[in-house]
């Protein structure tokens, strides 16, 4: 007698199979849409870091050795809360001691922070340029020594 068809022990085996190869594509799907959205929600933090970064760098004169920050308009974070805060700080001194109106290097430091479901997210970027060395930049890299590009932490 030949037969035709699967018996019902073949038919559960195969269910079975392939609902482990369901719910493990389905678990690697989910995996790889969460790791997405982390790399859009990063994509967008760090355009929006060097956006500030680039609008700083274009002021000739901010604020020295104090923190100053402000909140992003919801329309560039498409509904997600917000800031920045930044710190300008004299980084090394063309001559030692430092002399006003001589040439040397400010760092200018940015942190962005954004609030997501898992709480509040950070990143920090850090840049230098060229400026000139005012009075009260040479008071404070000589109060802060430590604090200087080059200098042991």
């Amino acid at each position: 007698m030949t037969r035709h068809g699967f018996t019902l022990l073949e038919v559960l085996v195969a269910t079975a199979i392939m609902a482990v190869a369901v719910t493990a594509g389905l678990s690697a799907l989910r995996t790889s849409l969460r790791n997405a959205d982390r790399q859009v929600e990063l994509e967008r933090a760090a355009t929006l870091a060097r956006r500030k970064m680039d609008e700083l760098l274009a002021q000739p004169a901010l604020p020295h050795a104090q923190s100053f920050g402000g909140v992003f308009s919801p329309q560039y974070t498409a509904g997600v809360e917000a800031g920045w805060s930044a710190l300008v700080t004299p980084a090394e001194a063309a001559t030692m001691p430092p002399r006003p109106n001589s040439t040397g290097l400010e760092r200018i430091q940015i942190e962005l922070w954004w609030i997501t479901a898992s709480g509040r997210k950070s990143m920090r970027l850090e840049t230098y340029r060229s400026a000139l060395i005012s009075t009260d930049d040479v008071d404070w890299m000589l109060a802060h020594p430590q604090e200087l590009l080059g200098a042991p932490q």
